[in-house]
C-alpha cells in the first residue's frame, strides 16, 4: 500500500532513505550520509510531498516530490528487486504530468531503472556536496496528448 506519509512515519523514513542511499552510493563515503540526516529529517523531509510504501505495518520505500522533481526514491536493500520501486514510480507519475530528477551517473543499477521506467536522460551536472556527476532525467507523460 502506498500512502502520504505523515509526522510519525519520519523515523522510518530515515532509515530506509540512509539504508537505501549507502548501499546504492558506495562511491561516496558512508559517514556523508549519516552527515546529511539531519538536513533531511529538518529541511529536505519537510519541503516536500512524501508517500510511503507499507508491507506488513512496515514502512518499505518511500519517494519524495518538490512540484515537478522526483526529489527522493528509496526502498530498502533488502526489498529491493521486487518491484516495490516500479509501484512507487507510478504512484508518482500518477500525480505529476512530468517529472524530473538527478541520479548520480555511477549509480549505474538506478540509471537503468529509470530508464526502463520511461525516464530520458536531458543533461548532466556537477553534485557540489559530493563532488559527484550527476544526470538529470525526465520523464512526460505522453498519454492523451
Amino acid at each position: 500500500m502506498i500512502r502520504k506519509s505523515c509526522e510519525a512515519d519520519i523515523e522510518a523514513v530515515l532509515l530506509v532513505w540512509l539504508a537505501a542511499s549507502e548501499r546504492a552510493h558506495h562511491f561516496v563515503p558512508a559517514a556523508f550520509w549519516r552527515e546529511q540526516l539531519d538536513s533531511m529529517k529538518h529541511v529536505y523531509l519537510p519541503s516536500s510531498r512524501n508517500y510511503v510504501y507499507i508491507k506488513d505495518s512496515k514502512i518499505i520505500g518511500f519517494y519524495a516530490l518538490l512540484d515537478d522533481t522526483l526529489a527522493a526514491i528509496f526502498v530498502l536493500p533488502e526489498r529491493q528487486g521486487q518491484g516495490i520501486g516500479k509501484q512507487l514510480i507510478a504512484d508518482a507519475k500518477s500525480r505529476c504530468h512530468s517529472l524530473q530528477l538527478a541520479v548520480y551517473k555511477r549509480n549505474l543499477a538506478s540509471v537503468e531503472f529509470y530508464k526502463k521506467q520511461g525516464f530520458e536522460i536531458a543533461g548532466e551536472e556537477l553534485e557540489e556536496l559530493t563532488g559527484q556527476q550527476q544526470l538529470i532525467m525526465r520523464w512526460q507523460n505522453t498519454v492523451g496528448v
